[in-house]
C-alpha cells in the first residue's frame, strides 16, 4: 500500500477522535455507581466533551455527530429519546458559532463558557424530562450535577487539550 493511502487512513482516524472521545464519555455515564439518586447528580460528561470540541475543533465535531452522541446517550441511560440529542445540538450550536471569540483566549474563558452552557443544558434537560416523563426532579439534585460538571471540566479539558495538541503535532 502506498504512503498516501496510510496518510489518508491516519487523517481519517484523527478526524474521528473527538467524536469517539465523546461517545466514550457517553459510556462513562453508564458506569455503575452505588449512590442513590446518582443519575440526577451525575456530571454531564457529554456536555463537557461537546463543549470542548465545539470550541476547539468544530470542524471535527459536526452537528450530526453531536446529535448521534446524544441519541446514543439517551439509549444507554434510558432517558426519553431525543432529550440529550437536543441538548447537545444546542450546546454545539451555541459554541461552534462563537469559535472566533474563543480563539486564543485562556482556558478560564472556556471554563466560564462551559459554566453558562451547562447551566442552560441543565435547565433544558430538567424541563424536558419533567414534561416528557411527568416526573419532578428536585432542582437541588440538578444543581449538584451542574456543579459536578463545572468542577470536573478543567481535568477533562486538560486531557482534551493534550489530545488536541497531539492531533496538531502529528497531523
Amino acid at each position: 500500500m502506498s504512503p498516501a493511502f496510510w496518510s489518508q487512513v491516519d487523517r481519517f482516524a484523527r478526524n474521528l477522535l473527538p467524536g469517539a472521545l465523546c461517545f466514550a464519555l457517553a459510556m462513562l455515564s453508564m458506569v455503575p455507581v452505588r449512590i442513590q439518586g446518582y443519575t440526577e447528580i451525575a456530571p454531564m460528561w457529554t456536555v463537557m466533551g461537546v463543549c470542548y470540541w465545539s470550541i476547539a475543533r468544530p470542524d471535527l465535531l459536526r452537528p450530526h455527530m453531536a446529535f448521534a452522541i446524544g441519541v446514543f446517550e439517551d439509549v444507554l441511560v434510558g432517558d426519553p429519546l431525543g432529550i440529550n440529542a437536543l441538548v447537545l445540538l444546542i450546546v454545539h450550536g451555541l459554541l461552534a458559532v462563537q469559535q472566533r471569540f474563543f480563539f486564543g483566549k485562556p482556558f478560564f474563558v472556556w471554563w466560564w463558557a462551559l459554566g453558562l452552557v451547562a447551566a442552560m443544558a441543565s435547565l433544558v434537560k430538567w424541563v424536558l424530562f419533567a414534561i416528557v416523563e411527568e416526573v419532578w426532579v428536585m432542582p437541588q439534585m440538578v444543581f449538584v450535577g451542574y456543579v459536578a460538571t463545572v468542577a470536573l471540566y478543567p481535568a477533562l479539558g486538560w486531557v482534551f487539550a493534550r489530545v488536541e495538541m497531539a492531533l496538531a503535532r502529528e497531523g
